[in-house]
């Protein structure tokens, strides 16, 4: 009711891409129940209708493929490597631009036949021996048969952030065209082209806006695909050095920098994205999950963490102290990692708080992840750990270097975050597979109760504040507000953590 009362807010005060996201939020689960119901009848409909409509305004095949796109049903027509989650472009012939701009999140093109770059306008070709009076649009100028336009970026609904992002020009040619752009490089694999602009720098955007979908559009290639980039950015391309060749056996092309005419034959603009921080196997080929991405990332990762213990372990060879064994029935204990924060949503009574896990029995490792920290590090420090703690924001996004199925994952949810914590962390830590607990902090234990009256809606009602936009959640809920733990409270979760692991740990000895 909440939900629905926020889509009419937003609706009827005219932020019309706000109410579209309350509105596919709200009615998810709705349309997934009733798929075969409303498949049945909307079949009905066109049959019945379709034969009047159709010489007007479609085809009855491609209102199908509609209707596959819609209710997430999968094609098996495709040719080549073109098979992927897309049926409206499912079935698109040699020397053709089909682009899917169906989905909310973001558009994605296809082009198939001889495909050529030019960066200095910004342009993809597509070279076709197709007449003007072919089933293509109406020619831009003497020599285009079709032209598109797209920004290869996964936030299509925010306006602000789209503005920033490179746009790219897809254009289909007639083959007698004066100028044709010889190849320089000819590649015998396809082509994933996406933009590493916006939100890049975040590591939550990273993977979800970049990474994940970066995943699940190429996995069909089994690495046989190349990485065409957009807003190309070294460091980017360092930081998911780990990654990057698990998804692709060649080196990523920086389309602005490289001014060669890279040809293709088979190309995908823009990347396909399911949900927060997931893959939804009911929309892969061959029904991959997160957790198939979550053991990807254990492969990438692995030999650098080796590599890491090995230099550990030299370290402390020769005279150095050795670290004392753990006697033959002494239980180990498990490991819980609190990720730290500076500033913002800190943790002001933390010492505290890792005492209270000592007590209780933890192993507990503090960590404050910098944007410059290898993420393999922090991957090694969490693939090895049993529980995880840190109040809301991006460095939640961590929780996939967890474990799946033996992990918990505490997630410290400040006032006026509850939507947030549970949409971007909770419910995709619970698709992991992790035990996931929410701590949902009090007024008391918030550093707003010393600023506002105790009347005040900051405190009472963070829902209002919320609604007048991001401008104000940012700014009182995120940029100003630390927490301190009320650890009667918080020791319950310690707890229930605890007796989770020991209960996981107890199984698995038995198992073995």
């Amino acid at each position: 009711m909440v939900q629905h009362q926020r889509y009419n807010q937003l609706k009827n005060g005219g932020d019309e891409e706000a109410a579209t996201l309350v509105f596919v939020w709200t009615n998810r689960g709705y349309y997934r129940r009733r798929r075969p119901k409303i498949l049945f009848f909307l079949l009905l409909s066109l049959l019945s209708c379709g034969f009047i409509l159709a010489p007007h305004f479609f085809s009855f095949s491609s209102a199908l493929s509609h209707l596959s796109d819609f209710f997430g049903v999968q094609n098996d027509g495709l040719s080549g490597y073109l098979d992927v989650n897309a049926p409206l472009c499912s079935s698109i012939s040699n020397g053709s631009v089909c682009c899917d701009r169906s989905h909310f999140r973001s558009d994605i093109c296809f082009m198939k036949g001889d495909i050529r770059t030019h960066s200095p306008t910004s342009s993809v070709f597509l070279y076709s021996s197709k007449n003007s009076d072919d089933n293509v649009s109406s020619t831009v100028d003497g020599d285009e048969l079709q032209h598109e336009k797209i920004k290869p970026y996964t936030r299509k609904w925010e306006t602000s952030i789209m503005a920033t992002i490179d746009e790219l020009n897809l254009i289909s040619k007639r083959l007698n065209s004066d100028v044709d752009h010889s190849c320089d490089v000819i590649h015998d694999v396809p082509a994933v082209i996406f933009s590493t602009g916006g939100y890049t720098g975040n590591v939550y955007h990273e993977f979800n806006d970049g990474i994940i979908p970066l995943y699940i559009t190429s996995q069909q290639f089994n690495t046989e695909v190349v990485f065409v980039i957009l807003e190309y950015h070294d460091w980017w391309v360092m930081k998911y050095a780990d990654i990057l060749p698990h998804l692709s056996s060649y080196p990523p092309i920086d389309f602005n920098g490289d001014n060669r005419t890279h040809c293709f034959t088979e190309a995908i603009t823009g990347l396909r994205i399911h949900d927060e921080l997931t893959v939804d196997p009911i929309l892969m080929k061959n029904n991959e999950s997160i957790v198939d991405f979550r053991n990807l990332l254990d492969r990438a990762y692995r030999p650098r963490i080796t590599g890491l213990i090995r230099k550990a372990q030299e370290k402390t060879s020769g005279c150095a102290l050795a670290t004392p064994k753990r006697m033959h029935n002494q239980p180990k204990k498990p490991k819980l990692v609190i990720l730290s924060r500076k500033g913002s949503r800190a943790i002001t009574n933390q010492n505290i708080l890792v005492k209270a896990a000592e007590e209780i029995g933890f192993e507990v490792h503090v960590l404050r992840p910098e944007p410059t920290t290898e993420l393999a590090k922090i991957y090694m420090e969490l693939n090895s750990s049993d529980a995880m703690i840190g109040v809301h924001g991006a460095a939640m996004t961590h929780f996939l270097f967890m474990r799946p199925r033996c992990s918990v994952f505490i997630q410290v949810i400040p006032l006026g975050t509850d939507w947030a914590a549970e949409t971007y962390y909770g419910e995709p830590a619970r698709k992991l597979g992790l035990k996931y607990i929410g701590y949902k902090i009090s007024r008391r234990e918030s550093s707003l109760v010393d600023e506002y009256d105790k009347d005040d809606p900051v405190l009472t009602d963070p829902s209002s504040l919320n609604q007048k936009g991001w401008e104000y959640t940012k700014k009182i809920y995120l940029e100003r507000q630390t927490v301190k733990l009320d650890l009667t409270r918080f020791r319950k979760r310690l707890l229930r953590a605890y007796d989770y692991i020991t209960r996981i740990h107890l199984q698995s000895q038995h198992l073995a």
